[in-house]
């Protein structure tokens, strides 16, 4: 077993853990701990709220989350002989859920708290609870629907240097600056008031607090990527951008369908993860390479059968766009969830379905003007009846006496 470096204790606050994560990026942040090329390691992680939703059946927690906390990172680790230029090469050797916290959650966010990928369609918050058996999970909001989990990290990253903190910082402002008051904003900025930025105090805190890059997109350091495929057995080339790579992870999740549309569309967790670490001297330069590349795993779960949902670049108004590939994936989502009303899911029942089972989501065409064609893959094996089109017309299979929670 690998040795773990940090440990959480997920009956403490994060400012309260031997070990401080941090949910700001910044260079100054203090290295947490040291390792060496070729060492193996495990890190545990708060959920990526740091332990603001309860397991129950109120969606008040997902109305209520403070967005200005998260996202709650493990580390930052520093690797001996890193230096700015090289590649640092991460392989995940396990990943999955704390023994004694078995159970995730998946949140749509209400329109005033950041919303989400359908947030006019759903603009209330929702929560539904899945208890995890194994590699399996299901949950009591959304009945007859049980899957294996692509248990992975969604945020992974190293620390930016200061002239790349600076690049991210004025551009995302130039990008608020076009529409100051829009809900939700254009771009999260920083915001020193809830910054926990490690082991860092006192004034040296507050600087580095009011500059630090909130953790919501991804960048060219890797970041809040979201990535299913993730899982146990997959490797990623990480820039180096400063003496150490300062490498932290967070935001674990059991399963996630791409584009994790709900916003907190994945099924978050609490958990463990293990790493293994290497590096390839002058590897930026050598490849070319100013943004992380992904090797995915060989051992997700493989499903033999799935409908396929199509969406073009026209809007629900039937407003046409100009190859927009936003706007196709959102017709494939609805699209969907409209499918599986037939069977008796209420639409906020599909839209977790489709944010946290494994569906594959698909830029199919995007050079044949002016639709982009985007496909959204929902294998049909995850269900208990069947979901396939037949002379006989669907059935309706789930009652009304179920749905996931709402807000008070």
């Amino acid at each position: 077993m690998a040795e773990t470096l940090i440990s959480y204790d997920i009956n403490k606050a994060p400012e309260e853990q031997d070990i401080k994560p941090h949910n700001r990026w910044h260079p100054d942040i203090p290295m947490a701990v040291h390792v060496k090329p070729g060492d193996e390691f495990r890190l545990e992680c708060c959920d990526w709220t740091g332990g603001q939703v309860g397991n129950n059946d109120s969606a008040n927690d997902i109305r209520d989350v403070d967005l200005s906390k998260v996202h709650y990172l493990t580390g930052p680790v520093s690797v001996e002989g890193a230096e700015p230029g090289d590649l640092l090469v991460v392989d995940i050797l396990d990943v999955g859920p704390r023994q004694d916290q078995l159970w995730g959650f998946n949140g749509v966010f209400a329109r005033e708290n950041g919303g989400g990928f359908l947030t006019e369609h759903f603009p209330e918050a929702r929560k539904s609870i899945w208890d995890f058996h194994g590699i399996y999970t299901s949950s009591r909001h959304i009945p007859k629907v049980r899957f294996p989990g692509t248990i992975h990290p969604g945020l992974i990253g190293t620390l930016p240097s200061r002239e790349l903190l600076e690049t991210w910082n004025t551009r995302e402002q130039a990008l608020v600056d076009t529409d100051p008051d829009r809900v939700p904003p254009l771009a999260t900025l920083p915001y020193e008031d809830t910054a926990l930025m490690g082991d860092m105090k006192g004034e040296e805190a507050k600087r580095a607090a009011r500059e630090g890059a909130r953790t919501v997109p991804p960048r060219e350091h890797g970041g809040n990527c979201d990535i299913k495929n993730l899982s146990r057995g997959s490797r990623v080339y990480f820039p180096v951008y400063v003496k150490g790579a300062g490498l932290s992870v967070g935001d674990l999740h059991f399963s996630q369908g791409d584009g994790e549309i709900t916003f907190c569309g994945a099924i978050e967790m609490a958990g463990v993860i293990d790493l293994k670490v290497g590096l390839i001297k002058g590897g930026m330069q050598k490849y070319n390479i100013s943004s992380p590349v992904f090797q995915p795993s060989q051992v997700d779960p493989q499903f033999r059968d799935y409908l396929i949902f199509e969406g073009i670049s026209v809007d629900e108004q039937g407003k046409q766009h100009y190859l927009d590939a936003h706007v196709a994936y959102r017709q494939a989502c609805l699209n969907a969830i409209e499918y599986l009303k037939n069977f008796g899911y209420s639409g906020a029942q599909a839209y977790s379905i489709l944010g946290t089972a494994p569906v594959e989501g698909h830029i199919s065409g995007i050079v044949d003007i002016p639709n982009v064609c985007a496909t959204l893959w929902l294998p049909s094996e995850i269900f208990e009846f069947d979901i396939h089109i037949s002379d006989s017309g669907p059935t309706i299979e789930i009652g009304d006496d179920v749905d996931t929670s709402t807000a008070s």
